[in-house]
């Protein structure tokens, strides 16, 4: 593992606004291409950008269910009542106003491959956008327990950020001395790797800061291990919040019941606790479910493209990008909106008759708060070229990770910087 200090990590961070070539605009005496994009998250919001911004001549749709997009980056922030739901929230104005971005507020609900069309439910009425590219940023959907009652309005998971947010943080307002907040960590892959470790972290500082005598977080882990940054929250869980996070790996979850706060996993059961922050396994948002029946859609990286139609993209979360062994390409925003540039570049090389480039990259960078006041950081850098199997053996082309950072020590320094590496990413991906 390679280990940067923090002057590094914020120069390599940035590195993410710049990662794809800028290609060839299609030329503007050609008819407009039509590209539609599906969810305005952090994938499809700087895919539509960057489209607009290299492609010249190419007509760009951003489609989502909602008017704004709630940054999940952060809003473990939120649910502690450290910052405003108002500090998450993007808009699309300045998509629409500096780039020429066509929004319609409306859910996807079906896709024609063959006939090149997306069909938007929207309050209107149904539309159908005929489409030269599609490209899918859905996210994540859940798979329900194999057990019991789950209703996220009692239980909720909040890894959707929004009233989910809004939800946990009146629960977690509300619990008193001796009282249990209970959450899981879903199998991976899933959405933000270091993002439940975290959360467990700012919960139990909250609780020590509310001086709730005898509170404690239970976190029940489906992985054998922390996922990301182990030396980090191994030393949170263990020393920084002792005595207030148990920690409880290989805990698959068997049942869940919401009604009375209970779940039950091979490693341990919990009943009646205060909060039950139920965190499903996931899968690709629902749009995708065409393209694979579960699980996460594979993509060829250079284009983000499916096999069964190349002109089709899902990016983001949804995806399963080809990786070496044990360097998994993460879900978080960062990912996203350096895989986004990489479809960008490739969808707008196609419309001028090029091919895809063969030198690409994405990173992924992350701050953790830890406390009120400090955080840790991570940062993975990925090249396409050869990936390779546990053994060490050629498997096929891919993302292969070749570098890996950390922060050395958990500090207010970092904690600062975490707002300097977010409003970045949102400028790039939002304005």
């Amino acid at each position: 593992m390679q280990t940067l200090n923090r002057r590094q990590f914020l120069k390599l961070a940035g590195i993410a606004s710049a990662l794809a070539a800028l290609p060839r605009a299609v030329g503007a005496a050609t008819t407009p291409a039509r590209v539609v994009v599906v969810g305005g998250g952090f994938g499809g919001a700087t895919a539509a950008k960057y489209i607009r911004m290299w492609g010249g001549n190419v007509q760009v749709t951003l489609v989502d269910t909602n008017a704004n997009h709630i940054s999940c980056i952060l809003s473990n922030l939120v649910l502690t009542g450290a910052l405003p739901m108002s500090r998450i929230t993007l808009g699309y104005n300045a998509l629409k106003a500096n780039y020429g971005i066509t929004v319609v507020q409306g859910r996807a609900v079906g896709i024609d491959g063959a006939g090149n069309t997306v069909t938007v439910s929207t309050a209107g009425g149904n539309q159908v956008l005929s489409y030269d590219h599609l490209v899918l940023s859905p996210g994540i959907d859940f798979i329900a327990p194999p057990a019991g009652t789950w209703d996220a309005n009692l239980t909720p998971h909040a890894w959707q950020a929004g009233p989910q947010t809004t939800l946990l943080q009146t629960q977690l307002a509300a619990m008193r001395n001796g009282d249990t907040f209970v959450m899981t960590v879903p199998k991976s892959p899933y959405r933000c790797p270091p993002g439940p470790y975290e959360r467990a972290c700012v919960v139990a500082d909250y609780l020590k800061t509310k001086k709730r005598t005898g509170a404690k977080v239970i976190v029940l882990d489906a992985n054998a291990s922390i996922q990301a940054e182990p030396i980090a929250f191994g030393n949170a869980f263990n020393v920084t919040h002792a005595g207030v996070i148990e920690y409880v790996p290989n805990a698959t979850v068997q049942s869940v019941d919401s009604a009375s706060r209970s779940i039950v996993t091979s490693a341990r059961t919990v009943n009646n606790a205060k909060v039950l922050n139920y965190i499903p396994n996931q899968k690709a948002g629902a749009i995708a479910a065409g393209l694979t029946p579960n699980g996460f859609v594979s993509v060829n990286p250079l284009t983000y493209g499916v096999a069964a139609y190349p002109n089709i993209h899902v990016i983001g979360d949804a995806c399963a990008v080809p990786a070496s062994d044990g360097k998994a390409v993460p879900k978080s925003g960062h990912m996203a909106n350096s895989q986004a540039k990489v479809c960008a570049d490739a969808i707008v090389r196609a419309l001028a008759g090029e091919a895809p480039d063969q030198n690409v990259a994405t990173n992924s960078a992350c701050y953790s708060p830890i406390t009120a006041t400090t955080s840790s950081w991570l940062s993975a850098n990925y090249n396409y070229g050869d990936i390779y199997d546990a053994a060490g053996v050629v498997k096929g082309k891919g993302m292969h990770r070749v570098d890996l950072g950390e922060a050395d020590k958990v500090t207010s320094g970092n904690y600062n910087d975490m707002f300097t590496w977010a409003n970045s990413l949102f400028a790039d991906s939002f304005v």
